[in-house]
């Protein structure tokens, strides 16, 4: 089975064998950016991630917003279930930005990265040195494949929702309402993709928003069974 959560951002709790009693040998967890467990690529965490390369079933992760992307890029790039990642153990993976990848039968298409709330933009910024911004080379690489699969996928997970949802969660706060190009990006996709559901994780909240669109934090849904409502809001 396929399971989805969102940002865990180093909690070793959230992958404890405890909190993925469900997962059985063969799954697969997608967690929806911001993994943290490849930061200090120092011996510890490299004793943590041995430690889950024993686990049976697989743990993906998409890039968010926070992440040490000098050390992830070091970790060899290889093919994966038709689509490029790095590979970090031999059962822990980075799903690259705009790939496809066909995990249980079911087509997946994944775009991390987005724009980190806490950076304060100013006009003279580079936003081309910032790695956390999926690049225009990578929004067009992600149309090409999708082109290739007739814009039909089983689910879509990035780590930012599209402009639409974000603005539609964010009304009744008082955060400043902003359009990015990958928000608009996300909208386009959201016109000309056919797919069942899409999940985010980058506003820290458990909530369905429609049947189409879930965001994510602290619960583990399985992508194959109508999620339980305990957790999430409405």
């Amino acid at each position: 089975m396929i399971f989805v959560t969102g940002d865990i951002h180093g909690d070793r709790e959230r992958l404890s064998k405890t909190e993925l009693s469900m997962m059985s040998a063969g799954d697969t967890l997608i967690v929806c950016g911001d993994f943290g467990f490849i930061w200090n690529n120092d011996s510890k965490e490299s004793q943590f991630l041995n430690r889950l390369e024993k686990r049976k079933y697989n743990i993906c992760f998409i890039d968010g917003t926070h992440e040490n992307f000098s050390v992830i890029n070091e970790y060899p790039v290889i093919l994966w279930n038709g689509g490029r990642v790095h590979k970090i153990r031999e059962n822990i993976f980075h799903l690259m930005r705009g790939q496809i990848y066909e995990i249980e039968k079911k087509k997946i298409f994944t775009m991390g990265g987005g724009e980190d709330p806490e950076f304060d933009l100013h006009e003279n910024d580079d936003l081309t040195e910032r790695k956390e911004i999926p690049s225009s080379q990578e929004m067009l690489n992600g149309v090409s494949n999708l082109e290739k699969h007739s814009y039909k996928v089983d689910y879509i997970i990035t780590h930012e929702p599209p402009s639409k949802i974000r603005d539609f969660l964010l009304l009744s706060s008082n955060k400043t309402l902003r359009v990015t190009a990958l928000g608009a990006y996300f909208d386009e996709l959201s016109q000309q993709t056919e797919f069942k559901k899409w999940y985010f994780a980058g506003l820290h909240i458990d909530k369905f928003i429609s049947d189409s669109y879930a965001a994510l934090f602290k619960n583990i849904v399985s992508v194959e069974k109508k999620e339980e409502k305990k957790g999430f809001k409405k």
